[in-house]
């Protein structure tokens, strides 16, 4: 067995990164940004009004007492449809927010400190040169890297690309995933179950859920009996259309057992296989080609975990982000905990609030029991506590590392 941070590493050694495909901005949420982003053009292109009032001269308000300037006015501006002309000496044009500062103005006086009558306007604020002006280029000027290579799209960064000039971006391609699970004894949610023997295959959609809210695109999702040639032609139908290769189930070393000697039979470099963690432990993983096969435990917390762990940050990784080993933070226990074993132990556990009579932080509590087939223990707690190998016992009130999921 090799040690989690091993086995993490060889993994992303693994990792060739995708190419990348130009992408509507409507359909780019959440992709990952394969080239940095220019602007087309400048934000504001030129001064604009943050306010509704009238633009004029500052100037023409010094020395002035405060309501005693009267201005006439000569125009009107509003957003989309500028005033033409220049404002001088005594003149002050109408403006609305988001239109453009006349040539010859550089203040916006707030039409709260206006009283108009007619084609005059009697101004009660004083000289302020550029008050409420929204300056060329104050957002961002043409040329400026505005979105930076790597980077998940937002809403935001949609917008921000929108107001740019840019219809589309280029994106990394999504990791394409086939996700095969293993066993005679497994049925298709949904399907009936004739015997007591048989079980849903609920490690399959799990997973498949946890990966796609990730990005990655599961192209494939099939079920395999324990036959070994069958699973062969699958994982090799498998290898031709996806970047990631994962099977759950058959990864140990029971008769049953025959992910591992069909992957080296098929000519897969296997890397890694057995991790000193717990659940996981049977991983295993290498590459052929351009693909990445991948070989999950059957039981369900195992292949969350693992998933998790490893194939979460793998995805992400080849599809452009900087993905490392999920380590958690710190949060105070709950409860005693003994000494660990030779594994690292990733416990399911929930957050409580605040049982030490703190300030308000939460703390983790280990759900009572750890066998990694309880789907209800998975589901009921908020994350993972981390336990090193070896470590020593712990109290009450100290601080472990803690995985939210």
């Amino acid at each position: 067995m090799i040690a989690v941070e091993e086995a993490f590493t060889r993994l992303m050694r693994q990792v060739v990164p995708l190419d990348s495909e130009p992408c509507p901005l409507e359909k780019a949420g959440g992709r990952v940004l394969a080239a940095d982003i220019a602007a087309r053009k400048s934000q504001p292109a030129a001064a604009l009004s943050a306010m509704d009032g009238y633009a004029v001269r500052a100037t023409d308000l010094s020395g002035a007492e405060t309501g005693s300037r009267t201005f006439t006015v000569i125009g009107e501006s509003a957003a989309g449809s500028p005033f033409a002309g220049e404002v001088r000496t005594g003149q002050a044009v109408r403006i609305f927010t988001g239109a453009l500062v006349p040539d010859g103005a550089d203040q916006i006086v707030i039409q709260e400190n206006a009283v108009r009558d007619g084609d005059a306007v009697r101004l009660t604020a004083g000289p302020a040169p550029l008050d409420n002006i929204r300056p060329a280029g104050g957002d961002f000027t043409s040329g400026d890297t505005v979105l930076h290579a790597g980077a998940r799209v937002t809403p935001a960064m949609i917008g921000l690309a929108a107001a740019c000039g840019h219809g589309e971006l280029p994106v990394v391609r999504r990791a394409r995933v086939a996700l095969i699970s293993t066993g005679d004894e497994l049925v298709p949610p949904g399907q009936s179950i004739d015997s007591p023997a048989q079980i849903y295959d609920s490690a399959g959609p799990m997973v498949a859920a946890l990966l796609g809210d990730a990005g990655a695109d599961i192209v494939m999702q099939r079920h395999v009996g324990d036959d070994a040639a069958a699973l062969e032609r699958c994982l090799g139908e498998a290898g031709m259309q996806a970047d990631v290769v994962l099977t759950i189930g058959g990864a140990s070393v029971g008769d049953k057992d025959f992910v591992h000697p069909v992957l080296q039979r098929m000519g897969v470099a296997l890397d890694v296989w057995k991790i000193a963690m717990r659940p996981g432990k049977p991983m295993m993983f290498g590459r052929r080609d351009g693909t990445v096969f991948v070989g999950l435990p059957g039981n369900p917390a195992s292949a969350f975990v693992s998933a998790l762990l490893f194939v979460r940050p793998l995805t992400a990784t080849l599809m452009g982000q900087t993905a490392t080993l999920p380590t958690g933070r710190p949060v105070p226990l709950g409860t005693d905990l003994p000494a660990n074993g030779p594994r690292q132990h990733y416990m399911r556990a929930r957050l409580v609030h605040d049982p030490l009579g703190g300030d308000g932080e939460h703390a983790v509590i280990p759900a009572e029991t750890q066998d990694s087939s309880l789907l209800s223990v998975l589901a009921d707690s908020d994350g993972l506590i981390v336990r090193p190998a070896m470590a020593p016992p712990v109290t009450r009130g100290c601080h472990v590392f803690f995985i939210a999921y």
